[in-house]
């Protein structure tokens, strides 16, 4: 038995399917759309629980913010069993049209953040499972969920000197989002042999007006805290989709 450095946890642990938040308190929102739910471990960002959902394990971690943090728990993740892993974060919005609260179900991430590139040349792509990526775009259209599908735009820090020149330059090319954390998560987990997705709640509007966010704080508040309970829900029923216990045919069998 050996337990994972950064982590805490054992690699008998016995569970395939992992979400990832970013905040650690985020874990405990998880617990509230979980059964049996045991506390496992609490170290550095690193907070996990394991619970029941539909009749599969699932554990989450939670990551803190950026590459780094996020490629440790990969890794050590991978080293105990997990074979699903979805991140569920926040993001800024790229796009007008996206609202407080909507979801981006990331296609592909621009690798723009420094982890992914030790692992590997930037002309490797950041994509996620074909078949976890799916089962969220069905969970979200079943549950009437506002969502878009699309590129996101990971990178290493909110502070830069340039970055309303930067949102510009990725918004003109399509990106619909920006976050810290889906590169790695989509590298690291393809070459570790990790299924990845990465499902985003908008916590921030492109352009935002800050007089207009003062305004309409509380109901934007509201309209984010539904979008982390509907993201929650959306990584869930993908894991269950892909567990193969929802009786459905998963995509490989078709092929």
């Amino acid at each position: 038995m050996e337990v994972m450095p950064h982590l805490k946890l054992r690699d008998d642990l016995g569970i395939q399917y992992a979400i990832l938040p970013g905040d650690p308190a985020r874990v405990e929102r998880i617990a509230e759309q979980l059964e049996d739910v045991e506390e496992l471990e609490f170290n550095r960002e690193y907070k996990s629980i394991a619970g029941t959902y539909k009749g599969i394990r699932v554990l989450a971690v939670s990551t803190g913010i950026g590459g780094p943090s996020t490629g440790i728990a990969v890794e050590e993740l991978a080293r105990i069993g997990v074979t699903h892993a979805i991140r569920i974060g926040s993001c800024g919005a790229l796009q007008k049209e996206i609202r407080l609260g909507d979801l981006i179900l990331v296609q592909g991430a621009v690798r723009d953040e420094g982890t992914s590139r030790t692992y590997i040349d930037s002309i490797y792509p950041a994509i996620p499972d074909f078949e976890l990526m799916n089962a969220c775009v069905e969970a979200a259209e079943e549950e009437q969920i506002p969502a878009h599908v699309g590129m996101a735009r990971s990178h290493d820090s909110f502070y830069t000197d340039r970055e309303d020149e930067i949102d510009a330059l990725w918004a003109g090319r399509g990106v619909l989002g920006c976050d810290m954390e889906t590169a790695a998560l989509f590298v690291i987990g393809k070459l570790r042999g990790v299924k990845t997705a990465s499902v985003l709640n908008t916590v921030v509007e492109y352009e935002d007006n800050l007089e207009d966010n003062i305004n309409n704080y509380t109901e934007g508040v509201n309209t984010t805290v539904q979008g982390e309970k509907n993201e929650i829900h959306v990584a869930l029923e993908a894991l269950y989709r892909c567990s193969g216990k929802s009786g459905g045919q998963r995509y490989e069998e078709h092929f």
